[in-house]
């Protein structure tokens, strides 16, 4: 994961201190891309452990169009709760753990009157367009509507992202992110879009091929300047390889990929430095 290292870096070098809504302050640099070849190895930071099944199971939720923080959490995973107290939720008038139309309800209605899921499925016609007109420029699905940002406590970070089918066989994507935290988020946001190419071309039928990573505002908070100096003192560690376990090749389309669970995946030869705590800035 030498790009994960390089993005760090590249923050500490050009980088200016910034102000921003958390009061915690940041060192931010604006405007980044870099590209990982799946068929090289999953991008998943060896730096430090980073934990797979929390990406997967936050990728199925957000599949699965819910906005209810209690139900990540029923999976055992608690990166959303800060958002989801009713401190945060009782500002736009809704219950503790309704986290608002954010990624699933933008991903699987989007435009619609939420909470009815009235709007448009975009993951539906993202699946559709692949099987139908491989060669399109329009597989593209948008997490920004401007008419609900301000109805959330966090608007989606990871914003767009577009797929290209090269040859009729190999399946690559591309993430724009507009605000990205640096060495909390982007190890998740590296992985879990990984994660969601290897299934969209599983269920499609295609190869993987490479995840470009785009950034608008990328940062390291303040009070993580000595995790990330940590970080950066460990040398990376091979890749692991990621397999998808369907016999009988029953995950296809739309409902297969609606249908995975954290048992068709198989995170082979994972090896990482240990954990490394820092505090989320809400």
């Amino acid at each position: 994961m030498k790009q994960y290292h390089d993005l760090l870096k590249s923050i500490l070098k050009n980088g200016a201190e910034h102000r921003d809504r958390t009061g915690v302050g940041t060192i931010s640099h604006f405007g980044h891309q870099t590209r990982f070849d799946l068929r090289d190895g999953f991008p998943l930071v060896t730096t430090k452990k980073v934990p797979f099944r929390w990406v997967a199971e936050e990728l199925f939720w957000f599949l699965s169009g819910s906005t209810d923080e209690r139900e990540l959490r029923a999976r055992g995973v608690d990166i959303w709760s800060e958002w989801a107290d009713e401190a945060h939720t009782s500002r736009f008038g809704r219950e503790a753990g309704d986290l608002g139309p954010i990624y699933g309800y933008l991903w699987r209605s989007f435009g619609g009157n939420y909470p009815a899921r009235d709007g448009v499925d975009q993951i539906a016609r993202l699946i559709n367009e692949i099987e139908r007109n491989p060669n399109s420029r329009r597989l593209i699905v948008t997490g920004w509507d401007p008419r609900q940002c301000d109805n959330v406590d966090l608007p989606p970070c990871h914003t767009l992202f577009e797929f290209k089918v090269e040859r009729e066989k190999i399946l690559h994507c591309q993430l724009y992110q507009r605000s990205a935290d640096a060495f909390l988020g982007v190890p998740f946001n590296i992985s879990s879009y990984a994660l969601l190419t290897h299934m969209v071309a599983h269920v499609c039928g295609l190869e993987p091929g490479e995840f470009v990573y785009s950034l608008g505002d990328y940062h390291i908070y303040s009070n993580h300047l000595e995790q990330v100096a940590e970080l950066l003192s460990r040398e990376p560690l091979p890749l692991p390889r990621l397999e998808i376990m369907d016999e009988g090749g029953r995950l296809r389309g739309l409902e297969g990929l609606l249908s995975f669970k954290y048992d068709h995946l198989r995170l082979v030869g994972y090896k990482s430095h240990g954990k490394i705590a820092a505090p989320v800035a809400v």
